[in-house]
C-alpha cells in the first residue's frame, strides 16, 4: 500500500516518519530526488537522492517521476522506481501538497495522511529552532503553510503533530490499519477463497 505523508514544512513529518518506520515492520520508505544542497546531517540516498538540475530535468523528460514540484526554490520529485518498494508491503513517501495533488490523480489506493502542527505558533519557533533558513525564508515557508494547511480537508487521515511520539503512533496504526482493506488484500483473499472451493466435495 501507498502511503502519502505530508503536511507543511516544519510540521515535524521526517522526524515522525523516521519513528514510524522503526517501531513498524514491512514498511518502506520512498527515498525523494531534489536539487536543493544537501545539509551537513543528511546522506545521499537517505534522507534524498541529491542532483543536479540538469539531470533533474532530464528525469522529467524520460517521465521518471510519479510527482515532481518546485517547492522553496529547488525541485523535487518521487522516481517510480522508489514506488516499487511498495510491492513487498508498504511505502511511505515523504512529499509536499503539491506532490499529493499528482500522486491522487495518477495512484489508486493510495492512502494520504496530513501532518499539522498543534499551533501556527509552535509552526514558527520549530521553523526558526532549525536554523536552516534566513528569517525571510522562514517567512515565505510560514506563508506556503497558510495556503497548505487549508488541503488538509482532502486527506483521509489528520495527524496533529503535538506530541512526537504519539503522532508516530498514530502513523504506524494507519499503516497497519490500512493493511485489513481488500484493496491490500486482494492477493491474500484469492488465494484463501480457493481453499474453500477446493474443499467442497460433492454430494
Amino acid at each position: 500500500m501507498i502511503h502519502v505523508v505530508t503536511g507543511p514544512s516544519g510540521c515535524g513529518k521526517s522526524s515522525l516518519i523516521r519513528l514510524a518506520l522503526a517501531s513498524t515492520r514491512g514498511v518502506g520508505f520512498s527515498v525523494s530526488h531534489t536539487t536543493r544542497p544537501r545539509r551537513p546531517t543528511e546522506t545521499d540516498g537517505r534522507e534524498y537522492y541529491f542532483i543536479g538540475l540538469p539531470e533533474f530535468k532530464k528525469m522529467i523528460r524520460g517521465r521518471a517521476f510519479v510527482e515532481w514540484a518546485v517547492v522553496h526554490g529547488a525541485y523535487y520529485g518521487t522516481s517510480r522506481k522508489e514506488l516499487g518498494k511498495g510491492k513487498a508491503g508498504d511505502v511511505i513517501l515523504d512529499i509536499d501538497v503539491q506532490g499529493a495533488r499528482q500522486v491522487r490523480a495518477k495512484v489508486r489506493d493510495a492512502v494520504f495522511t496530513f501532518i499539522l502542527p498543534p499551533n501556527f505558533e509552535t509552526l514558527r519557533e520549530r521553523l526558526l529552532g532549525r536554523g536552516h533558513d534566513a528569517p525571510e525564508a522562514v517567512a515565505g515557508r510560514l506563508e506556503t503553510a497558510r495556503q497548505e494547511a487549508r488541503e488538509c480537508r482532502r486527506f483521509d487521515h489528520i495527524i496533529i503533530n503535538d506530541d512526537l511520539n504519539e503522532a508516530a503512533d498514530e502513523l504506524s496504526a494507519i499503516v497497519v490499519c490500512n493493511r485489513t482493506r481488500r484493496a491490500a488484500r486482494t492477493r491474500d483473499i484469492r488465494r484463501v477463497l480457493a481453499s474453500f472451493r477446493r474443499g467442497v466435495k460433492a454430494p
